[in-house]
């Protein structure tokens, strides 16, 4: 299972490198390979909230994400998406961006295409931080059946059955960020976060929509099936459940659920496409490079589902969305102070390995105690 999901990753990693090497030398060839770990690194969270979506999903849009999916992340997010935002908050026409993008040295107001990017970061970072901020509040304000850090959760939860809650909180931060961070720019940082929340609410609104839609037709149908089954009626049902979990969502459920995962993926893009330009200033070598690395998380993304880690392991998902809402914090902050990519991948990871420490512990609670009963039960048959 590992290298049939990993072995697309593994081809285009050589293809990748090889293509860097010849076509830009030993340096390029460094450049593609340090973007590709440093993408790496940084999105292991996004691997794990992507796979608790992606297990909602049929087979066949979980072969979409791997390769649609892929493309839309290389070419759309990490290579498109930076020339529209360059061309709208600069207000340069198409081929202007285009012309500054491959050629490094040329500017336009006295600014390359690198200086007009990161000039961007304000409005770049309100809409992806307001986008992952909503999937954190939604999360921590939810009542889940497992719960890791309960002197935080439990209380949240309590109030989480508040209406709208969580996007009353995010325009809190919003309008924080934006008198304390927005430097001049509150404007754009107001309306760039308003985006962002209109964004999540509509597609993950969508989604889940068209999910409930799909839900009540099987309900209905296992309702058909068992007044058709006579005797067989409290089996039917039982039995059309298991095969729906075992399909997933299809549909328009499906495709929006996809979306929503594509605009995930691009929130946590975002800076690190803005902070490639520390390490190099070509285009195509950070879409190589950052796309390298989408490339291994969304296999990383498809393993997690196809091996049941999260149901094993049943923090990792918390530990994703502490790490996704510490994230949303620093995209914020960097609005006005420049935070460096090493400690944003730092914390992520330290999120991440601390909830799989705590779920690697909770299962050898719950072995140590199911092995206690069974001697007791030993003991006393024999007795």
């Amino acid at each position: 299972m590992f290298f049939r999901t990993f072995g697309w990753s593994f081809a285009i990693t050589v293809a990748g490198l090889i293509a860097a090497g010849i076509l830009w030398g030993p340096t390029g060839f460094g450049v593609v390979a340090i973007l590709s770990v440093l993408e790496i690194s940084l999105s292991f969270d996004n691997a794990v909230v992507n796979a608790s979506v992606l297990k909602r999903m049929s087979p066949f849009w979980q072969k979409i994400f791997l390769t649609i999916g892929v493309l839309i992340a290389v070419f759309g997010m990490r290579l498109v998406f930076p020339l529209l935002v360059v061309g709208l908050t600069a207000h340069i026409g198409p081929g202007t961006v285009i012309d500054l993008a491959l050629h490094s040295d040329k500017t336009y107001d006295g600014l390359t295409y690198a200086q007009h990017l990161h000039d961007a970061h304000p409005a770049i970072a309100a809409f992806g931080g307001m986008f992952l901020l909503m999937i954190f509040l939604d999360f921590i304000f939810e009542e889940k059946d497992y719960q890791w850090l309960r002197w935080i959760e439990r209380p949240l939860a309590k109030i989480g059955k508040l209406d709208q809650l969580s996007a009353l909180v995010a325009l809190v931060v919003l309008t924080l960020s934006a008198n304390f961070f927005g430097n001049g720019r509150a404007e754009t940082v107001l309306l760039a976060g308003i985006l962002g929340l209109v964004t999540y609410l509509a597609v993950n609104g969508l989604a889940n929509v068209f999910e409930g839609t799909l839900e009540d037709a099987d309900e209905d149908e296992d309702a058909e099936e068992g007044a058709e089954a006579g005797t067989d009626e409290e089996r039917a049902p039982a039995v059309k459940n298991a095969n729906a979990s075992v399909a997933g969502v299809v549909g328009k459920a499906a495709f929006f659920l996809f979306l929503y995962l594509e605009v995930l993926d691009a929130s946590f893009s975002f800076d690190g496409v803005v902070g490639a330009f520390a390490i190099t200033s070509d285009i195509f070598q950070i879409a190589l490079g950052l796309g390298i690395g989408a490339m291994y998380i969304r296999s990383l993304t498809v393993y997690l589902v196809r091996k049941g880690t999260l149901d094993d392991y049943v923090y990792l998902e918390h530990g994703a969305h502490y790490a996704i809402g510490a994230l949303a914090i620093i995209l914020m902050v960097s609005i006005k102070h420049e935070i460096p990519e090493i400690v944003t991948g730092l914390i992520g990871v330290a999120f991440i390995l601390a909830s799989l420490a705590s779920s690697v512990m909770r299962n050898r609670r719950l072995a140590e105690s199911e092995g206690e009963s069974a001697e007791s039960e030993a003991v006393a048959t024999k007795v």
